[in-house]
């Protein structure tokens, strides 16, 4: 358990840092540009999902922060019950990563609305003395990293988006956003190795059954 551990400290400490220098140095929508026009530092905040996806309103935004709190529960014991159960390594990490990031935007969620002054009008401040922007557990999600590797307009003919600008990427994300993102990408390239030995385990028992079954002699009738 002590590899998932490091992983899961790591992600939170630098998804934070960064989110805690953003939000306390930037303005809400400035940006500076990294790496030209693809790479950029983009300050933005969502109520919602990763990638600047929305769930509507109040309630919504409370019924998505206890989601996410009994979901990283549910996460939380997968990945121990992996660990004690010696699973594959390599797949109790992907794990740690998704279970990382799904904590970073929950801190967000539950905490910044009650530390952090509101960045709509200036600056933030933490521990503001006249209390923060929000209540527990309707902070909004810091989002910062933008890459518009490609922008252009669908061509006249193009179904439904004709002649309407694209960007690719579009999403403005964290680090934590990026975390979960391997971990699924990863267990999804490697599902033949977490997965694959199980189904010849299933496949070798239901093989084995059938042939026992057929060498067992039939009992003559007297």
């Amino acid at each position: 358990m002590k590899k998932p551990l490091i992983i899961i400290f790591l992600v939170l400490f630098i998804d934070q840092l960064i989110k805690i220098y953003i939000k306390t140095h930037f303005f809400l929508g400035q940006e500076v540009h990294v790496a030209g026009d693809w790479f950029i530092i983009h300050f933005t905040e969502n109520n919602g999902m990763a990638y600047g996806m929305e769930f509507g309103g109040e309630f919504g935004k409370l019924f998505l922060s206890i989601f996410r709190t009994v979901a990283i529960a549910g996460i939380g014991w997968y990945m121990w019950s992996m660990t004690k159960k010696n699973e594959d390594k390599y797949f109790i990490t992907c794990i740690a990563l998704i279970f990382a990031g799904a904590v970073g935007n929950l801190i967000d969620s539950a905490f910044y609305g009650v530390l952090f002054s509101d960045s709509g009008y200036d600056i933030a401040r933490f521990m503001p003395e006249e209390g923060g922007y929000s209540s527990f557990l309707h902070g909004k999600v810091v989002d910062m990293f933008y890459f518009p590797i490609i922008e252009g307009h669908f061509p006249s003919w193009f179904p439904i988006w004709g002649s309407e600008e694209f960007v690719f990427f579009r999403p403005v994300f964290n680090f934590a956003d990026a975390a979960i993102s391997a971990g699924v990408i990863l267990i999804i390239f490697n599902q033949k190795r977490f997965f694959g030995k199980k189904e010849e385990v299933i496949e070798t028992s239901t093989t084995e059954t059938s042939n026992t079954e057929a060498e067992v002699p039939e009992t003559p009738i007297s």
